[in-house]
């Protein structure tokens, strides 16, 4: 294991019950990196989806995509305390089998273009080697700042 959770959430900016990576077993920077999700009963999306059949949803597979490869980005960042990355795409997203409480999600990223603050990023998630899921996620670093007070954007204007 190369991070636990606290190494996690010193990168992250995501908490409980929204953080979706548990562990890091690999990573290579600037180019890969490989985090572990247990999925247990006691994740609290569990309780509406779907009563008496739990499955993980897949918004919640790829969003644990997402914040695995954050890990990656945001770790070669100096000032990551006041950056965020935010979806700006998620093409060919594919669930090829339901995750369920019991489950150890292997959650597979691989960097396929970072230019300025955009990043392109090739996902798979699997369980037991079965493949669960995959996508491309696309993102864009922003300053916390610029988001919180967008009057602080000279270029932007008002809504």
């Amino acid at each position: 294991m190369i991070l636990d959770s606290n190494g996690i959430q010193k990168i992250l900016p995501h908490r409980y019950p929204f953080l979706l990576v548990d562990t890091i077993e690999e990573m290579e920077r600037w180019k890969r990196i490989v985090g572990i999700k247990n999925v247990t009963i006691n994740e609290s999306f569990f309780q509406g989806h779907f009563p008496g059949q739990p499955i993980m949803p897949g918004v919640l597979i790829i969003e644990s995509m997402a914040q695995t490869g954050g890990v990656l980005l945001l770790q070669e960042v100096k000032d990551r305390e006041k950056k965020l990355l935010y979806f700006v795409a998620i093409d060919n997203a594919r669930f090829r089998r339901p995750v369920v409480p019991g489950d150890q999600l292997r959650v597979e990223v691989d960097v396929l273009a970072w230019r300025g603050t955009f990043c392109k990023l090739a996902g798979k998630a699997s369980v037991n080697g079965e493949l669960a899921a995959e996508a491309t996620l696309m993102c864009k670093m922003v300053d916390i700042e610029t988001e919180l007070n967008p009057a602080a954007n000279p270029g932007d204007k008002p809504q």
